[in-house]
C-alpha cells in the first residue's frame, strides 16, 4: 500500500491550503481515514478523520477551519484548511485502517498504513 500526500506549501495566516492523499495497492472504500501532524519537536498529533459512512471528527484546534472529505472513486482523501495559523505549521500525515474503532480514531497507533507527509508552513 501507498500513500501519496500532497498540497503542502508555504502560506500566510489567514490563508487556506488543500491537501490530498492518493492510496494505491488498495481500495480505501471501506476504511476509515485520517490526517495527523507533527511540528518540529512535537509529537505526532491528531487532526481529522473521516469514517467509510463520511461521519468525521476533528481535533478541537482545527474544528471549524479544516474539513475532511473523501472520494473513494479516485481512492483519495482530501483537507480543506482555511483560515491557517502559524501553529498550524507541521508535517502532514494521511493515515488509513480498516480496522480502528470509532473510539480510536484519535490514536496514532490504531492506523495500518501511513504516507510520507507534506510540509505545511504558515507565516505570521
Amino acid at each position: 500500500v501507498q500513500l501519496q500526500a500532497s498540497g503542502g506549501g508555504l502560506v500566510q495566516a489567514g490563508g487556506s491550503l488543500s491537501l490530498s492523499c492518493t492510496v494505491s495497492g488498495r481500495t480505501i472504500r471501506r476504511d476509515r481515514m485520517a490526517w495527523f501532524r507533527q511540528a518540529l519537536g512535537k509529537e505526532r498529533e491528531f487532526v481529522a478523520a473521516i469514517t467509510e459512512s463520511r461521519n468525521t471528527y476533528y481535533a478541537d484546534s482545527v474544528k471549524g477551519r479544516f474539513t475532511i472529505s473523501r472520494d473513494n472513486t479516485k481512492n483519495t482523501v482530501y483537507l480543506q484548511m482555511n483560515s491557517l495559523k502559524p501553529e498550524d505549521t507541521a508535517v502532514y500525515y494521511c493515515a488509513g485502517s480498516a480496522r480502528v474503532i470509532i473510539s480510536s480514531l484519535r490514536l496514532k497507533d490504531a492506523y495500518e498504513y501511513w504516507g510520507q507527509g507534506t510540509e505545511v508552513t504558515v507565516s505570521s
